[in-house]
């Protein structure tokens, strides 16, 4: 697009931004600026979600150097005038569905866009994950930013590889996805309400669906039920508002759990790119590969309480 032209993009609330120039400070959601930067596009400025706190996760961030990237909060600091302050051209976001703007509140999102262009694109449970990379690479090239040739070639092969396994009886053990909540539980994803699991589903691998609880995408557990699962891989939430597993070194349910599985760290907010998406099949496919075909699934056990849904 010629940069005097004016620049426009239909975001996923059905809201056209538009500019009369192509944007260049873009300032983002600390996951979307992760994924603009896969495709070349160094956001100027960051902001967190309410579970971030005074400086960016660095798991969130993915490759994106945080180096000289401004990072403008997280939470109830963050206001439009912090949003702001760098004067930038664009504001991008995500949503979880409904056309919420995760991370900020109402008030601070109408004021943003009321001065500056908003971007929300939608990373949510009524999304594929192919749909969400698609959503981002149309606006990083709206912004740029050329076509990931190598990006789709490593993604193509590291889905051929998952897709193999998982048809291989042999090599098909069981996966459970948790973030760690405290010392005495643990929040259990549901596989249908997450596109990145859902996907690992659709490819034929066998995801831990934890059921009960009236959560939309969390089932909390005390460390004995996760133990009893016994899942072979476990894909743990690494971003930095999980609880440590440095902090379970002693927790002798925790301990059994592991010495039966392969643990891979798990971003549950992935950069949403082709690239970021081959190099988490491929360590999903790594552990799977490992842990071989010996697992049993257990799907019954205690019924546990959710704490409320979101990332």
């Amino acid at each position: 697009m010629d940069r005097q032209t004016e620049w426009q993009f239909l975001d996923d609330r059905g809201h056209l931004a538009t500019s009369d120039r192509r944007p260049e400070r873009v300032v983002t959601y600390i996951q979307a600026g992760a994924t603009l930067w896969e495709h070349g596009i160094r956001p100027a400025g960051l902001f967190g979600s309410n579970h971030d706190g005074d400086g960016p996760d660095p798991v969130k961030a993915g490759s994106l150097p945080l180096d000289g990237v401004d990072y403008l909060g997280s939470g109830a600091v963050l206001d439009a005038d912090a949003l702001l302050r760098g004067d930038p051209d664009l504001v991008v976001a995500v949503t979880y569905g409904g056309g919420q703007v995760y991370g900020l509140d109402p008030d601070t999102a109408k004021h943003v866009e009321e001065r500056v262009p908003l971007v929300v694109l939608d990373v949510g449970r009524g999304q594929s994950l192919g749909d969400v990379r698609a959503r981002f690479a149309a606006l990083a090239r709206a912004l740029g930013a050329a076509q990931d040739t190598a990006g789709a070639i490593a993604l193509a092969r590291a889905t051929a590889r998952l897709r193999a396994l998982a048809h291989d009886n042999a090599a098909r053990p069981s996966l459970l996805a948790l973030s760690p909540a405290s010392a005495d539980s643990a929040h259990l994803a549901r596989p249908q309400s997450w596109p990145d699991l859902r996907e690992l589903t659709a490819l034929g691998l066998d995801l831990v669906s934890p059921r009960g609880g009236a959560g939309t995408n969390w089932f909390t557990a005390d460390w004995p039920y996760v133990a009893e699962l016994s899942a072979r891989v476990l894909l743990v939430d690494a971003r930095v508002n999980a609880y440590p597993l440095d902090a379970l070194v002693d927790n002798d349910a925790w301990r059994t759990a592991a010495s039966v599985a392969r643990v891979v760290p798990w971003n549950p907010e992935e950069p949403h790119s082709d690239g970021a998406h081959a190099r988490f099949f491929d360590r999903v496919a790594d552990a799977v590969e490992a842990a071989g075909g010996s697992g049993v699934q257990r799907r019954g056990g205690r019924t546990h309480g959710d704490p409320a849904a979101g990332a």
